[in-house]
Parts: structure tokens; sequence; C-alpha cells
């Protein structure tokens, strides 16, 4: 495996890591989705970049920004209590790789750039899609999470036999084998989280290597693709889950170990694509 393939596979597992922490964050365990997200930095600290300079000098102004963004985001949770939602860990991120991108150690500034365009990527695509959207009562969230999620999913329940019916725009009804559960499809379900910090990573690796933009697109295209798929496999799992061992259960999967079959799709896909040389040089 050529190293430019390592990194690629490297993005995912990082990608796998972020999408699990970030739902830990807003729908599981606090102390799992930092742990998740402290792992994702080690892991994106093995990404060997070749350019020798950061687009961004180190700077104390960059130290003391990032120092205000992550006390402010202290003291804000502080005040309000409440749990760490995926809005606010992703701009206490910006802060953490403002503060590192202020660090004199090369490797370090490199490190906190990454994390600065993952994060600010992110950020930006939340805010337009989740907060600009709902203000301006937009429903893309919602037609994206009926045409491009529920129904595929729907479809695939229905040849599997298992009985399903659609009672709303991002809602349906699953007779189960104990009793009929009502599931709604929103949040983290849409894969929209997913595809975010895949742009992200897509950005920052790109942006630090300059590749160029022909190569940029096809391998941002390659991983929404991937996000795509393994969020429709996630989802459809999750409906079998609650099919056979009800809606408990399906919840725990939901929370715990629904990024773990995205990591593992996007695992299986990286592999057959390295296996045929598609990502080689």
């Amino acid at each position: 495996m050529n190293d430019e393939t390592k990194n690629i596979v490297l993005m995912f597992i990082v990608l796998a890591l972020f999408t699990g922490g970030t739902i830990q964050l807003s729908e599981g365990s606090t102390i799992i989705g930092i742990l998740l997200l402290l792992v994702a930095i080690l892991v994106v600290s093995r990404i060997k970049l070749t350019g020798k300079d950061c687009a961004f000098k180190n700077s104390r102004a960059f130290m003391f920004a990032g120092f205000f963004v992550m006390a402010s985001i202290v003291i804000f949770k502080a005040i309000t209590g409440g749990s760490i939602g995926t809005l606010v860990s992703m701009i206490f991120i910006i802060g953490a790789s403002l503060f590192a991108m202020g660090i004199c150690r090369q490797d370090i500034r490199q490190l906190g750039e990454f994390g600065f365009y993952i994060s600010s990527v992110f950020t930006a695509f939340y805010l337009v899609f989740y907060t600009l959207f709902g203000m301006l009562n937009i429903g893309f969230l919602h037609n994206f999470n009926h045409f491009f999620v529920l129904m595929p999913t729907v479809e695939l329940l229905k040849l599997t036999g298992i009985p399903v019916e659609i009672v709303a725009t991002e809602t349906i009804t699953i007779q189960g084998v104990s009793d009929t559960m009502t599931i709604i499809i929103g949040g983290p379900c849409s894969g929209l989280y997913s595809m975010f910090l895949l742009i992200g990573i897509v950005v920052a690796y790109t942006r630090m290597e300059n590749i160029d933009i022909k190569k940029s697109f096809m391998i941002l295209l390659f991983a929404v693709c991937v996000a795509y798929v393994a969020n429709l496999a996630r989802v459809f799992t999750l409906y079998v889950v609650a099919y056979l061992y009800g809606t408990e259960t399906m919840m725990v999967f939901h929370t715990h170990l629904g990024w773990v079959i995205f990591a593992g799709t996007a695992g299986l896909i990286m592999y057959i694509m390295n296996r045929k040389d598609v990502l080689g040089k």
C-alpha cells in the first residue's frame, strides 16, 4: 500500500471515529464521544503529509484565539448546563486546532491545521443545513431524509418481507416479532454528519497536500458515495434489529454501534478499491 492510499484509508478511519464521536456526544455517552474524538486526532497524526510548510504560520494570535474559543465553550456549558451537542463539540475542536496551530512545532501545527479544516467545514455545513435552513423553514433535510434515506431502505425492507408502512415524511411503522414500532428518520440517520466530515477531511488533505482539483474531486465523489451507501446499510440494519429484537435494542445499536457499521462498510470498500489499485498512482 503506497503512502497516498494509506493516507486515504486513514482518513476514512478518522471519519468513522469522528462520526462515532459526534453521535455519542449528541445522543450517547459524552465520555465515549470525547475518547473517540481524541483517538481520531491521534489517527490524524499518523497521516504523513508531504508538504513542508503549513498554510498558516505559527503565531501567538492563534493560541490566544484557540484558548478564547475553548474557554468560551467551557464557560457557556457551565452556565447553561445540559449535554454537549454536535455543534458545540465541533466549535471546541476549532478552538483546540487554532491553539495547536500557534505552537512552534511543525507536526503539531499541521495536526492543528488538519483539525481546523475538518471542524470548520463541518461547522459551516451544519450552520447552513441545520441552523439556517431551520430558521428559514426550508424543508431540505426532511426531503433528503424521505427520498434518499427512508424510501431506499423501505424498498430494501420490502424485499426481505418485513412488514413496513410509511406513515409520514420521515416516519415508518414496522410490525415486529413482538410489537409494532414507529421509527423516525432524523439526526445522524440522515448520514449528513458523515458527509460533512468527509468533505472536511478531503478539503484538509487535498489543501495541505496541494493535490490537483480533478483528483481532489474524484476523491471527494468517491468518499461521499461511500458515506451514503454505508449510511443506508446502517439504517437498514437498524430496521432489521428493531424488527427482530424491539426498539430498545435498536436504540443501543443506534447510539453505540451504528458508527461501527459505517466504519466496517467503508473499510471493506476501501479494501476492494486498494486490491484493484484504483487508488494507486
